[in-house]
């Protein structure tokens, strides 16, 4: 049998099956940051399908934290209120429910405001001009990751992402080329390390939920962040509790010089170097797309999990073609019996 079909545990969450749908921005939120009619159809046909955990798009913890003005948000009771039913909706199809907690940083596009960023830098010229943030904005920020990590817990999510990768704030802070700074967060690889750290080991002792860090390996960039950085990062990670890193690469850059060519498997090996350097699981990502592709990522040792994004985008119930190539139909979604044969 396919190793995607197999029940697998982060910790002590149990999942149906390795498939994890990536959290994929739909832009399809009101204002204020709020799930929409939308957002209940697309997660759940997901859920139907099969996928063992679906990890809710990038939400943020703060107005200005969101991508964009149409990005979700967690960070009031309103909020928190559509992401229960949500939750309760999509888990009773025995789909496990986690939400990628984010802040957007100087690639944040929101109207009326002004992004935040460890340095002033901006992303590219069609961005707006990022405000240094201070000692003093950093602990608040802390603080509503946290908060917000309490809001998805009591809305009942099995699991909490916390998002330091694709050049958002938490990675912004990681990298040498967008963090300048000559504090404590800044400078070393361990400072400039500090945030995410912090963050997540404060989020684990508030909810002590299982918890993920997803993580870009490289930048791809001259003198940037590479993957003996994210080896020592998912290092760290580990050591406050963190119960799996999710590896994707990219996104901090907007023309990187070293950009590899995109096609099927080319993060896995990302994901290989760092699961042979910690005693976590690791979830591999990126342009995986077949059955075929699912069980070469299993056997080269490549991660523990597989996420999708595209392809599940594409077919939400991709497990259910899975078990049918296996003839494993005493698996097959019920009500759908008949597409078996």
């Amino acid at each position: 049998m396919n190793d995607i079909l197999k029940p697998r545990n982060i910790n002590n969450l149990n999942l149906k099956n390795s498939l994890i749908m990536a959290p994929c921005c739909m832009y399809s939120a009101q204002k204020d940051g709020k799930l929409t009619h939308f957002h209940f159809s697309h997660y759940e046909a997901r859920a139907i399908g099969g996928v063992g955990l679906i990890i809710i798009e990038a939400t943020a913890i703060e107005p200005k934290g969101r991508i964009s003005d149409k990005d979700l948000a967690l960070y009031n009771e309103e909020q928190a209120l559509l992401h229960k039913q949500l939750v309760e909706n999509c888990k009773s199809y025995g789909t496990k429910m986690g939400i990628q907690l984010a802040h957007a940083g100087r690639k944040s596009q929101v109207e009326n405001s002004t992004p935040i960023a460890p340095s002033s830098i901006r992303f590219n010229e069609e961005y707006k001009l990022p405000k240094e943030i201070t000692i003093e904005e950093i602990e608040k920020i802390k603080k509503s990751f946290v908060d917000s990590a309490i809001l998805a817990k009591e809305a009942g999510y099995d699991l909490i992402e916390l998002h330091s990768a694709h050049g958002y704030l938490l990675c912004e802070f990681n990298s040498p080329l967008t963090n300048k700074r000559d504090d404590i967060y800044g400078g070393s690889l361990e400072n400039r390390c500090r945030l995410t750290v912090e963050i997540a080991k404060e989020i684990k002792e508030a909810t002590n939920i299982a918890l993920s860090v997803r993580i870009s390996a490289t930048e791809w960039s001259k003198g940037g962040w590479s993957i003996e950085d994210s080896i020592y990062l998912s290092k760290e990670l580990e050591k406050v509790g963190v119960d799996v890193i999710h590896v994707s690469a990219g996104g901090n850059q907007s023309n990187p010089e070293n950009m590899p060519k995109l096609e099927p498997l080319y993060q896995a090996n990302y994901a290989k170097q760092i699961k042979e350097n910690i005693n976590i699981p690791v979830i591999a990502v990126g342009l995986i797309n077949t059955y075929e592709q699912c069980q070469e990522v299993y056997d080269k040792n490549c991660a523990d999990f597989i996420a999708m994004g595209r392809e599940l985008l594409r077919n939400p119930n991709l497990i259910q073609y899975f078990l049918k190539k296996e003839n494993k139909q005493d698996e097959f979604q019920g009500q759908y019996s008949r597409a078996f044969k």
